[in-house]
């Protein structure tokens, strides 16, 4: 759609001018999206630098091998995968017209990031409860930084994810909502690759210390 129209002037010249309603620019949002992606990796990486440096500040207190249920991080690794997948199904369920393919493939994936937050939430209660909260090191403020800020992200893609689900339901699959669902697509798979990171760096190796 252009925001401009012509038309012919009295001298056979024509005028040009603006169209006053709504104009999307094509791709617009997915390009802007991508830049608010590429700002959140400067984030994580600061979080991990962080940590990088604070890692081995115990202050004579627990290490990483001394706390990390590595079983249960990996149960947790397992659902945010598996959600990554499910959310691939909904976008195939999308491509093909169908609204309620999407709407319980997206209600899947839902149901699996909260259970991801409900695991993280434990293993923080279950840190703390033994004395291992984030002022007792340096290394635990980088820990408890670093996984916090991602599952917070979690806790909004989760609230984004009902969010778009009451749209669908109201609005179906519209150009608008399926813009969303991509743009949501691209947030939740970034999160699982910040959190390979995160399994990898600070789980994996810290539980070697």
């Amino acid at each position: 759609m252009s925001n401009t129209a012509t038309i012919p002037a009295g001298n056979g010249d024509k005028l040009d001018f603006l169209v006053r309603g709504e104009h999307h620019v094509p791709q617009g949002t997915l390009l802007g999206f991508w830049i608010y992606l590429m700002s959140d990796c400067l984030i994580f990486a600061a979080l991990f630098a962080t940590y990088g440096v604070l890692s081995l500040n115990f202050a004579g207190g627990p290490t990483g091998g001394d706390l990390f249920d590595l079983k249960l991080v990996a149960l947790n690794t397992a659902f945010l995968l598996i959600s990554s997948i499910t959310y691939g199904f909904a976008v195939l369920k999308m491509q093909m017209n169908s609204l309620r393919g999407t709407i319980g493939w997206l209600a899947v994936t839902g149901v699996f990031g909260l259970a991801f937050l409900a695991v993280e939430l434990y293993e923080f209660y279950h840190m703390i409860h033994l004395g291992a909260g984030p002022q007792r090191s340096g290394f635990l403020t980088a820990f408890f930084a670093l996984v916090g800020t991602h599952g917070l992200h979690v806790t909004f893609g989760c609230i984004w994810l009902v969010t778009l689900l009451l749209q669908l339901r109201k609005h179906g699959l519209i150009q608008a909502n399926r813009r969303r669902v991509f743009c949501l697509s691209m947030f939740w798979h970034f999160l699982d690759v910040i959190w390979i990171g995160v399994f990898t760096y600070v789980y994996l190796m810290g539980s070697m210390i």
